[in-house]
């Protein structure tokens, strides 16, 4: 990587509906600023991730099984 490029912002993706996750993962991938790490389809599998993958940002969903996004 040349010196003046910036590393990719790293994404990951919590929400309990599917159709909802996949779609906003091919808008962001449409971006070439952001990397999708990682989904979990609940805020258990949130935390488990977001401690193993260390992203910049997670996306929650606010009402999910188990843990919500607040």
């Amino acid at each position: 990587m040349r010196g003046d490029e910036l590393e990719p912002v790293r994404v990951l993706i919590s929400d309990d509906h599917p159709h909802f996750r996949e779609g906003l993962k091919a808008l962001l991938l449409s971006a070439p600023e952001l990397e999708v790490v990682g989904e979990a389809a609940d805020g258990e599998e949130a935390v488990r991730l977001a401690a193993r993958l260390q992203p910049d940002v997670a996306l929650m969903d606010l009402y999910m099984p188990g843990i919500g996004g607040i």
